[in-house]
């Protein structure tokens, strides 16, 4: 008969699950190298596991979250794989220096920022072979804008592999070594401009209606000092290029 006070004792397994004390526990998952944590609303990342396994991270997940700041990854020292997909990372994101990371997948969240993104990988992130952007506005296709089409996708591709020469994958396809070379061509100029919002049209037009710009000169403003007449004229002009000769042959002259 077994014994009331006898505890369970959790079998052996090579995963561990962690669960912090917080109002609202966070769980989060370590096993042979990967750190998940998943759909769990966090905000940052846990403090809890970058104390506990940042040092032996090689793959961490942290998908479907809240995430708006990554502050705790430079801990990561080891890290070769990180996914934040379906967060809400915006221009504001800056990655620290990761000499090992070679995969970063951002899809589904708020970056518009397309130059200011890949400034920072291309000084923080020297060995990024694969990155996906999908579902961003700063990657322009029909996941994150509608009105978007097949040219405007392979325009941001040609800008993205001219300022990271070194990407193997990007978004959904490999790079082929003829996008490479087209890319060193006509990246510089692939770069996507921002034009106004309609808002900021419509005061700038305002301003200009308020303008005291003219380009007649200071004086011609003043009534009092014109230098132009109006009334009838005792002259007229008979010669050969006037209105009255114009069905006039010149034989006739």
């Amino acid at each position: 008969m077994a014994d009331v006070n006898d505890e369970q004792v959790p079998a052996e397994n090579s995963e561990d699950v962690v669960e912090t004390e917080a109002e609202e526990s966070t769980h989060y998952m370590f096993e042979d190298g990967q750190l998940s944590c998943l759909g769990q609303d966090v905000e940052e990342i846990p403090q809890t596991a970058i104390d506990d396994y940042a040092n032996v991270t090689r793959r961490l997940d942290l998908s479907f979250n809240r995430l708006q700041r990554i502050d705790g990854l430079v801990h990561f020292s080891s890290l070769e794989e990180l996914v934040l997909d379906n967060n809400e990372l915006n221009d504001n994101l800056k990655f620290p220096k990761m000499t090992s990371l070679h995969t970063l997948t951002l899809n589904k969240n708020k970056i518009t920022n397309l130059d200011g993104l890949l400034d920072n990988l291309k000084s923080q992130l020297p060995q990024l072979t694969y990155l996906s952007l999908l579902g961003n506005t700063a990657c322009p296709n029909q996941l994150s804008c509608s009105d978007k089409d097949e040219e405007d996708y392979q325009r941001y591709r040609y800008f993205v592999l001219y300022q990271l020469p070194g990407l193997k994958f990007l978004d959904s396809t490999s790079v082929k070594p003829s996008e490479i070379t087209e890319a060193e061509r006509v990246g510089p100029f692939m770069r996507v401009v921002k034009l106004q919002s309609s808002e900021e049209v419509s005061s700038s037009s305002h301003e200009d209606d308020r303008s005291d710009y003219t380009p007649l000169p200071q004086k011609a403003r003043d009534p009092e000092q014109h230098a132009g007449t109006f009334g009838k004229s005792k002259y007229i002009y008979y010669g050969r290029h006037s209105e009255g000769n114009r069905f006039i042959r010149n034989n006739d002259l």
